[in-house]
Protein backbone atom coordinates (compact mmCIF):
# COMPACT_ATOMS: atom_id res chain seq x y z
CA UNK A 1 0.00 0.00 0.00
CA UNK A 2 2.95 2.33 0.67
CA UNK A 3 4.09 1.89 -2.92
CA UNK A 4 0.67 2.82 -4.33
CA UNK A 5 0.75 6.03 -2.28
CA UNK A 6 3.93 6.89 -4.18
CA UNK A 7 2.06 6.36 -7.45
CA UNK A 8 -0.57 8.97 -6.56
CA UNK A 9 1.92 11.30 -4.88
CA UNK A 10 4.15 11.44 -7.97
CA UNK A 11 1.12 11.92 -10.20
CA UNK A 12 -0.24 14.89 -8.22
CA UNK A 13 3.21 16.51 -7.86
CA UNK A 14 3.58 16.42 -11.65
CA UNK A 15 0.10 17.91 -12.07
CA UNK A 16 0.99 20.74 -9.69
CA UNK A 17 4.08 21.35 -11.82
CA UNK A 18 1.68 21.77 -14.77
CA UNK A 19 2.88 18.66 -16.59
CA UNK A 20 0.11 17.53 -19.03
CA UNK A 21 -2.22 14.90 -17.55
CA UNK A 22 -1.20 12.17 -20.01
CA UNK A 23 2.53 12.57 -19.30
CA UNK A 24 1.89 12.81 -15.55
CA UNK A 25 0.09 9.47 -15.70
CA UNK A 26 2.83 7.84 -17.77
CA UNK A 27 5.71 9.15 -15.65
CA UNK A 28 3.99 8.11 -12.42
CA UNK A 29 3.37 4.64 -13.87
CA UNK A 30 7.01 4.18 -14.95
CA UNK A 31 8.40 5.34 -11.58
CA UNK A 32 5.96 3.13 -9.67
CA UNK A 33 6.93 0.08 -11.74
CA UNK A 34 10.58 0.73 -10.97
CA UNK A 35 9.77 0.93 -7.24
CA UNK A 36 7.61 -2.22 -7.42
CA UNK A 37 10.23 -4.12 -9.47
CA UNK A 38 7.84 -4.60 -12.39
CA UNK A 39 9.11 -4.56 -15.98
CA UNK A 40 8.69 -1.09 -17.45
CA UNK A 41 7.87 -2.76 -20.77
CA UNK A 42 4.44 -3.38 -19.25
CA UNK A 43 3.79 0.39 -19.53
CA UNK A 44 4.28 0.19 -23.28
CA UNK A 45 2.17 -2.94 -23.61
CA UNK A 46 -0.72 -1.60 -21.52
CA UNK A 47 -0.62 1.81 -23.22
CA UNK A 48 -0.82 0.27 -26.69
CA UNK A 49 -3.52 -2.15 -25.59
CA UNK A 50 -5.59 0.77 -24.30
CA UNK A 51 -5.92 2.28 -27.78
CA UNK A 52 -6.55 -0.87 -29.82
CA UNK A 53 -10.26 -1.28 -29.11
CA UNK A 54 -12.47 -1.22 -32.21
CA UNK A 55 -15.10 0.76 -30.29
CA UNK A 56 -12.63 3.62 -29.76
CA UNK A 57 -12.72 4.30 -33.52
CA UNK A 58 -16.05 6.00 -32.91
CA UNK A 59 -14.30 8.69 -30.82
CA UNK A 60 -12.45 10.09 -33.83
CA UNK A 61 -15.42 9.77 -36.16
CA UNK A 62 -17.86 11.48 -33.80
CA UNK A 63 -15.35 14.32 -33.31
CA UNK A 64 -14.99 14.57 -37.11
CA UNK A 65 -18.78 14.58 -37.58
CA UNK A 66 -19.08 17.43 -35.07
CA UNK A 67 -16.33 19.43 -36.81
CA UNK A 68 -17.92 18.90 -40.23
CA UNK A 69 -21.25 20.10 -38.83
CA UNK A 70 -19.64 23.14 -37.21
CA UNK A 71 -17.98 24.11 -40.48
CA UNK A 72 -20.87 23.12 -42.74
CA UNK A 73 -23.35 25.77 -41.65
CA UNK A 74 -25.35 23.32 -39.57
CA UNK A 75 -24.92 25.11 -36.25
CA UNK A 76 -26.50 28.32 -37.56
CA UNK A 77 -29.53 26.43 -38.92
CA UNK A 78 -29.97 24.52 -35.66
CA UNK A 79 -29.75 27.74 -33.63
CA UNK A 80 -32.30 29.50 -35.87
CA UNK A 81 -34.76 26.61 -35.62
CA UNK A 82 -34.33 26.38 -31.83
CA UNK A 83 -34.95 30.15 -31.56
CA UNK A 84 -38.21 29.84 -33.47
CA UNK A 85 -39.26 26.88 -31.31
CA UNK A 86 -38.58 28.21 -27.78
CA UNK A 87 -37.41 31.82 -28.21
CA UNK A 88 -40.82 33.17 -27.15
CA UNK A 89 -40.52 31.72 -23.61
CA UNK A 90 -39.28 34.21 -20.95
CA UNK A 91 -35.51 34.34 -21.32
CA UNK A 92 -35.94 33.33 -24.97
CA UNK A 93 -32.38 33.08 -26.25
CA UNK A 94 -31.32 31.28 -23.07
CA UNK A 95 -33.78 28.49 -23.91
CA UNK A 96 -32.59 28.60 -27.51
CA UNK A 97 -29.07 28.03 -26.20
CA UNK A 98 -30.16 24.93 -24.25
CA UNK A 99 -32.34 23.43 -27.00
CA UNK A 100 -29.62 23.97 -29.62
CA UNK A 101 -27.23 22.06 -27.34
CA UNK A 102 -29.75 19.21 -27.01
CA UNK A 103 -29.98 18.94 -30.81
CA UNK A 104 -26.25 19.34 -31.35
CA UNK A 105 -25.60 16.70 -28.69
CA UNK A 106 -26.94 14.17 -31.19
CA UNK A 107 -24.04 14.98 -33.51
CA UNK A 108 -20.87 15.83 -31.60
CA UNK A 109 -20.71 13.69 -28.47
CA UNK A 110 -18.40 16.10 -26.59
CA UNK A 111 -18.95 19.16 -24.41
CA UNK A 112 -15.94 21.02 -25.82
CA UNK A 113 -17.28 20.69 -29.40
CA UNK A 114 -20.59 22.14 -28.26
CA UNK A 115 -19.01 25.01 -26.32
CA UNK A 116 -16.53 25.82 -29.05
CA UNK A 117 -18.91 25.41 -32.01
CA UNK A 118 -22.36 26.58 -30.92
CA UNK A 119 -20.93 28.66 -28.08
CA UNK A 120 -19.73 31.53 -30.25
CA UNK A 121 -23.11 31.92 -31.97
CA UNK A 122 -25.09 31.53 -28.75
CA UNK A 123 -23.09 34.01 -26.68
CA UNK A 124 -23.02 36.68 -29.40
CA UNK A 125 -26.79 36.41 -29.95
CA UNK A 126 -27.56 36.59 -26.23
CA UNK A 127 -25.20 39.53 -25.61
CA UNK A 128 -26.61 41.46 -28.60
CA UNK A 129 -30.13 40.92 -27.25
CA UNK A 130 -29.24 42.47 -23.88
CA UNK A 131 -28.33 39.48 -21.69
CA UNK A 132 -25.52 39.92 -19.19
CA UNK A 133 -22.27 38.49 -20.68
CA UNK A 134 -21.64 36.41 -17.54
CA UNK A 135 -25.11 34.85 -17.71
CA UNK A 136 -24.71 34.12 -21.43
CA UNK A 137 -21.41 32.36 -20.77
CA UNK A 138 -22.85 30.44 -17.79
CA UNK A 139 -25.83 29.12 -19.76
CA UNK A 140 -23.54 28.12 -22.64
CA UNK A 141 -21.18 26.34 -20.24
CA UNK A 142 -23.85 24.28 -18.49
CA UNK A 143 -25.82 23.49 -21.65
CA UNK A 144 -22.65 22.11 -23.27
CA UNK A 145 -22.62 19.32 -20.66
CA UNK A 146 -25.66 17.82 -22.39
CA UNK A 147 -23.39 16.88 -25.33
CA UNK A 148 -21.66 13.94 -23.62
CA UNK A 149 -24.93 12.62 -22.13
CA UNK A 150 -27.44 12.55 -25.00
CA UNK A 151 -26.14 10.06 -27.62
CA UNK A 152 -23.71 9.83 -29.23
CA UNK A 153 -21.31 10.20 -26.32
CA UNK A 154 -17.53 9.86 -26.47
CA UNK A 155 -17.20 9.39 -22.65
CA UNK A 156 -19.81 6.61 -22.67
CA UNK A 157 -17.87 4.88 -25.47
CA UNK A 158 -14.76 4.95 -23.28
CA UNK A 159 -16.69 3.53 -20.31
CA UNK A 160 -18.10 0.77 -22.54
CA UNK A 161 -14.60 -0.16 -23.74
CA UNK A 162 -13.38 -0.65 -20.14
CA UNK A 163 -16.41 -2.46 -18.71
CA UNK A 164 -17.80 -4.36 -21.69
CA UNK A 165 -21.26 -2.87 -21.05
CA UNK A 166 -23.34 -2.47 -24.25
CA UNK A 167 -22.58 0.86 -25.94
CA UNK A 168 -26.06 0.90 -27.46
CA UNK A 169 -27.73 0.53 -24.05
CA UNK A 170 -25.50 3.24 -22.59
CA UNK A 171 -26.39 5.61 -25.42
CA UNK A 172 -30.11 5.08 -24.93
CA UNK A 173 -29.72 5.38 -21.15
CA UNK A 174 -28.37 8.91 -21.51
CA UNK A 175 -31.47 10.31 -23.23
CA UNK A 176 -33.77 10.84 -20.22
CA UNK A 177 -31.05 12.29 -17.91
CA UNK A 178 -29.98 14.59 -20.77
CA UNK A 179 -33.53 15.86 -21.26
CA UNK A 180 -33.90 16.37 -17.49
CA UNK A 181 -30.70 18.44 -17.49
CA UNK A 182 -32.18 20.65 -20.22
CA UNK A 183 -35.46 21.09 -18.30
CA UNK A 184 -33.66 22.03 -15.08
CA UNK A 185 -31.60 24.65 -16.94
CA UNK A 186 -34.68 26.07 -18.68
CA UNK A 187 -36.54 26.42 -15.36
CA UNK A 188 -33.58 28.34 -13.94
CA UNK A 189 -33.43 30.57 -17.04
CA UNK A 190 -37.15 31.45 -16.65
CA UNK A 191 -36.54 32.38 -13.00
CA UNK A 192 -33.55 34.63 -13.81
CA UNK A 193 -35.23 36.12 -16.89
CA UNK A 194 -38.29 37.18 -14.90
CA UNK A 195 -36.09 38.62 -12.16
CA UNK A 196 -33.77 40.57 -14.49
CA UNK A 197 -36.36 41.33 -17.20
CA UNK A 198 -34.46 39.65 -19.99
CA UNK A 199 -36.02 39.91 -23.47
CA UNK A 200 -37.86 37.19 -25.34
CA UNK A 201 -38.63 36.67 -29.00
CA UNK A 202 -42.06 37.08 -30.55
CA UNK A 203 -44.04 33.87 -30.89
CA UNK A 204 -43.55 32.78 -34.51
CA UNK A 205 -46.42 32.17 -36.87
CA UNK A 206 -46.88 28.47 -37.78
CA UNK A 207 -45.74 29.33 -41.32
CA UNK A 208 -42.43 30.82 -40.08
CA UNK A 209 -41.85 27.79 -37.85
CA UNK A 210 -42.41 25.43 -40.77
CA UNK A 211 -40.06 27.45 -43.00
CA UNK A 212 -37.35 27.33 -40.33
CA UNK A 213 -37.90 23.60 -39.89
CA UNK A 214 -37.63 23.10 -43.63
CA UNK A 215 -34.32 24.97 -43.78
CA UNK A 216 -32.86 22.93 -40.93
CA UNK A 217 -34.51 19.60 -41.86
CA UNK A 218 -31.43 17.94 -43.35
CA UNK A 219 -29.27 19.21 -40.50
CA UNK A 220 -31.73 17.74 -37.98
CA UNK A 221 -31.59 14.40 -39.81
CA UNK A 222 -28.07 13.75 -38.50
CA UNK A 223 -29.02 12.79 -34.91
CA UNK A 224 -32.11 11.00 -36.26
CA UNK A 225 -29.94 8.84 -38.54
CA UNK A 226 -27.50 8.02 -35.72
CA UNK A 227 -30.20 7.09 -33.19
CA UNK A 228 -32.42 5.24 -35.66
CA UNK A 229 -29.47 3.16 -36.86
CA UNK A 230 -28.50 2.20 -33.29
CA UNK A 231 -32.12 1.64 -32.13
CA UNK A 232 -32.91 -0.72 -35.00
CA UNK A 233 -29.59 -2.56 -34.80
CA UNK A 234 -28.78 -1.77 -38.45
CA UNK A 235 -25.45 -0.30 -37.36
CA UNK A 236 -23.29 -0.46 -34.27
CA UNK A 237 -22.41 2.81 -32.50
CA UNK A 238 -18.98 2.71 -34.17
CA UNK A 239 -20.54 2.24 -37.61
CA UNK A 240 -23.07 4.98 -36.82
CA UNK A 241 -20.18 7.40 -36.23
CA UNK A 242 -18.87 6.68 -39.74
CA UNK A 243 -22.35 7.12 -41.24
CA UNK A 244 -22.64 10.47 -39.44
CA UNK A 245 -19.34 11.63 -40.95
CA UNK A 246 -20.32 10.61 -44.47
CA UNK A 247 -23.71 12.29 -44.15
CA UNK A 248 -22.21 15.47 -42.65
CA UNK A 249 -19.64 15.64 -45.45
CA UNK A 250 -22.21 15.13 -48.23
CA UNK A 251 -24.63 17.60 -46.65
CA UNK A 252 -21.94 20.26 -46.23
CA UNK A 253 -20.71 19.93 -49.81
CA UNK A 254 -24.19 19.79 -51.39
CA UNK A 255 -25.40 22.81 -49.39
CA UNK A 256 -22.15 24.60 -50.42
CA UNK A 257 -21.53 25.62 -46.81
CA UNK A 258 -18.48 23.35 -46.73
CA UNK A 259 -15.60 23.81 -49.18
CA UNK A 260 -13.11 21.13 -50.20
CA UNK A 261 -10.28 23.48 -49.23
CA UNK A 262 -11.64 23.43 -45.64
CA UNK A 263 -11.22 19.66 -45.27
CA UNK A 264 -7.45 19.57 -44.49
CA UNK A 265 -7.96 22.04 -41.63
CA UNK A 266 -11.02 20.16 -40.30
CA UNK A 267 -9.19 16.82 -40.44
CA UNK A 268 -6.16 18.37 -38.74
CA UNK A 269 -8.35 19.73 -35.91
CA UNK A 270 -10.02 16.33 -35.58
CA UNK A 271 -6.72 14.47 -35.42
CA UNK A 272 -5.38 16.89 -32.79
CA UNK A 273 -8.40 16.48 -30.48
CA UNK A 274 -8.67 12.72 -31.07
CA UNK A 275 -4.99 12.16 -30.35
CA UNK A 276 -5.29 14.16 -27.13
CA UNK A 277 -8.09 11.83 -26.02
CA UNK A 278 -6.29 8.65 -27.14
CA UNK A 279 -3.03 9.71 -25.48
CA UNK A 280 -4.89 10.14 -22.20
CA UNK A 281 -6.60 6.76 -22.74
CA UNK A 282 -3.23 5.07 -23.34
CA UNK A 283 -1.56 6.69 -20.32
CA UNK A 284 -4.56 6.11 -18.03
CA UNK A 285 -4.67 2.46 -19.09
CA UNK A 286 -1.09 1.99 -17.86
CA UNK A 287 -1.95 3.84 -14.64
CA UNK A 288 -5.06 1.68 -14.13
CA UNK A 289 -2.92 -1.45 -14.68
CA UNK A 290 -0.76 -0.42 -11.73
CA UNK A 291 -3.86 0.07 -9.58
CA UNK A 292 -5.00 -3.43 -10.51
CA UNK A 293 -1.52 -4.82 -9.90
CA UNK A 294 -1.59 -3.34 -6.40
CA UNK A 295 -5.13 -4.73 -5.89
CA UNK A 296 -6.49 -1.25 -5.13
CA UNK A 297 -10.04 -2.03 -6.42
CA UNK A 298 -10.20 -5.18 -4.31
CA UNK A 299 -8.83 -3.40 -1.21
CA UNK A 300 -11.29 -0.52 -1.49
CA UNK A 301 -14.18 -2.88 -2.23
CA UNK A 302 -13.31 -5.05 0.77
CA UNK A 303 -13.04 -1.98 3.00
CA UNK A 304 -16.43 -0.58 1.91
CA UNK A 305 -18.21 -3.95 2.08
CA UNK A 306 -16.96 -4.47 5.63
CA UNK A 307 -18.22 -1.09 6.82
CA UNK A 308 -21.27 -0.25 4.75
CA UNK A 309 -24.31 -2.26 3.74
CA UNK A 310 -26.41 0.58 2.38
CA UNK A 311 -26.43 1.12 -1.39
CA UNK A 312 -27.46 4.75 -0.80
CA UNK A 313 -24.32 5.51 1.22
CA UNK A 314 -22.13 3.87 -1.44
CA UNK A 315 -23.75 5.99 -4.17
CA UNK A 316 -23.11 9.17 -2.15
CA UNK A 317 -19.50 8.15 -1.47
CA UNK A 318 -18.89 7.45 -5.15
CA UNK A 319 -20.49 10.78 -6.06
CA UNK A 320 -18.11 12.64 -3.73
CA UNK A 321 -15.08 10.73 -5.05
CA UNK A 322 -16.02 11.37 -8.69
CA UNK A 323 -16.73 15.06 -8.02
CA UNK A 324 -13.28 15.50 -6.47
CA UNK A 325 -11.64 13.61 -9.35
CA UNK A 326 -13.60 15.66 -11.90
CA UNK A 327 -12.39 18.90 -10.31
CA UNK A 328 -8.74 18.00 -10.90
CA UNK A 329 -8.63 15.58 -13.82
CA UNK A 330 -9.76 15.69 -17.42
CA UNK A 331 -12.97 13.65 -17.79
CA UNK A 332 -11.27 11.14 -20.12
CA UNK A 333 -8.52 10.45 -17.58
CA UNK A 334 -11.11 10.28 -14.79
CA UNK A 335 -13.08 7.63 -16.67
CA UNK A 336 -10.03 5.54 -17.48
CA UNK A 337 -8.65 5.63 -13.92
CA UNK A 338 -11.81 5.44 -11.80
CA UNK A 339 -13.87 2.94 -13.80
CA UNK A 340 -11.64 -0.06 -12.98
CA UNK A 341 -11.74 1.00 -9.31
CA UNK A 342 -15.42 1.86 -8.85
CA UNK A 343 -17.18 -0.42 -11.34
CA UNK A 344 -16.47 -3.64 -9.36
CA UNK A 345 -17.66 -1.89 -6.18
CA UNK A 346 -20.86 -0.73 -7.89
CA UNK A 347 -21.67 -4.20 -9.22
CA UNK A 348 -20.90 -5.83 -5.85
CA UNK A 349 -23.61 -3.60 -4.34
CA UNK A 350 -26.07 -4.57 -7.06
CA UNK A 351 -25.86 -1.31 -9.03
CA UNK A 352 -26.65 -1.85 -12.71
CA UNK A 353 -23.67 -1.31 -15.05
CA UNK A 354 -25.64 0.91 -17.43
CA UNK A 355 -27.03 3.03 -14.59
CA UNK A 356 -23.59 3.40 -13.00
CA UNK A 357 -22.04 4.38 -16.34
CA UNK A 358 -24.45 7.27 -16.91
CA UNK A 359 -24.22 8.34 -13.25
CA UNK A 360 -20.42 8.30 -13.42
CA UNK A 361 -20.22 10.30 -16.64
CA UNK A 362 -22.77 12.85 -15.36
CA UNK A 363 -20.72 13.38 -12.21
CA UNK A 364 -17.38 13.66 -13.98
CA UNK A 365 -18.88 16.09 -16.53
CA UNK A 366 -19.62 18.51 -13.69
CA UNK A 367 -15.84 18.90 -13.41
CA UNK A 368 -15.84 20.59 -16.83
CA UNK A 369 -17.54 23.61 -15.24
CA UNK A 370 -15.88 23.36 -11.82
CA UNK A 371 -12.56 25.05 -10.88
CA UNK A 372 -9.63 24.53 -10.87
CA UNK A 373 -9.59 22.58 -14.17
CA UNK A 374 -12.99 23.49 -15.67
CA UNK A 375 -11.99 22.95 -19.32
CA UNK A 376 -15.27 24.35 -20.70
CA UNK A 377 -14.82 27.48 -18.57
CA UNK A 378 -11.41 28.06 -20.18
CA UNK A 379 -12.89 27.57 -23.67
CA UNK A 380 -15.55 30.18 -22.92
CA UNK A 381 -12.99 32.49 -21.38
CA UNK A 382 -11.24 32.50 -24.74
CA UNK A 383 -14.50 33.16 -26.60
CA UNK A 384 -15.88 35.89 -24.31
CA UNK A 385 -12.79 37.59 -22.91
CA UNK A 386 -14.35 37.37 -19.42
CA UNK A 387 -12.20 36.33 -16.47
CA UNK A 388 -12.27 32.69 -15.37
CA UNK A 389 -13.54 33.68 -11.91
CA UNK A 390 -16.50 35.67 -13.31
CA UNK A 391 -17.66 32.77 -15.46
CA UNK A 392 -17.19 30.28 -12.60
CA UNK A 393 -19.22 32.50 -10.24
CA UNK A 394 -22.04 32.87 -12.79
CA UNK A 395 -22.12 29.08 -13.35
CA UNK A 396 -22.44 28.27 -9.61
CA UNK A 397 -26.30 28.38 -9.25
CA UNK A 398 -26.78 26.05 -12.22
CA UNK A 399 -23.97 23.80 -10.98
CA UNK A 400 -25.81 23.38 -7.66
CA UNK A 401 -29.02 22.43 -9.49
CA UNK A 402 -27.15 19.92 -11.64
CA UNK A 403 -25.50 18.39 -8.56
CA UNK A 404 -28.97 17.79 -7.09
CA UNK A 405 -30.16 16.28 -10.38
CA UNK A 406 -27.14 13.93 -10.61
CA UNK A 407 -27.75 12.69 -7.06
CA UNK A 408 -31.41 12.03 -7.98
CA UNK A 409 -30.23 10.05 -11.04
CA UNK A 410 -27.95 8.07 -8.72
CA UNK A 411 -30.85 7.13 -6.44
CA UNK A 412 -33.42 6.50 -9.19
CA UNK A 413 -31.85 3.96 -11.58
CA UNK A 414 -35.04 3.74 -13.65
CA UNK A 415 -34.20 7.13 -15.13
CA UNK A 416 -31.32 5.37 -16.90
CA UNK A 417 -32.50 1.78 -17.26
CA UNK A 418 -36.17 2.11 -18.27
CA UNK A 419 -35.63 3.20 -21.88
CA UNK A 420 -32.85 0.67 -22.72
CA UNK A 421 -35.00 -2.12 -21.23
CA UNK A 422 -38.00 -0.94 -23.25
CA UNK A 423 -36.01 -0.96 -26.51
CA UNK A 424 -33.63 -3.90 -26.02
CA UNK A 425 -35.66 -5.99 -23.58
Amino acid sequence: MTKIIWLFLIFFILLLLKVPVSFSLLCASVIYMKIANVSVLAVVQRSIAGDTSFTLLSVGFFVLAGNLMNNGGVTEKIFDFAKKLVGWIPGGLGHTNVLASVIFAGMSGTAVSDAGGLGQIEIKSMNDAGFDPEFSAAVTATSSLIGPIIPPSVPLVMYAVITGVSTGRLFIAGIIPGILMALVMMCYIIYVAEKRHYPKEKMPAPKDLLISFGKSFFALLTPAIILAGIFTGIVTPTEASVVACVYALIYGLVSRQLKLRDLPRIIDDTITLTMMVLLIVAAANAFAYNLTLAQVPQTISKFLLSRFTSKAIIILLMFVILMVVGCFLDASAGIMIMTPVLYPIATSFGIDGVHFGVFMILTLMLGLITPPVGLVLYVLQGITGLSFSKIAKAVLPQLILLVILVIIVGFVPQLCTWLPTLIYG
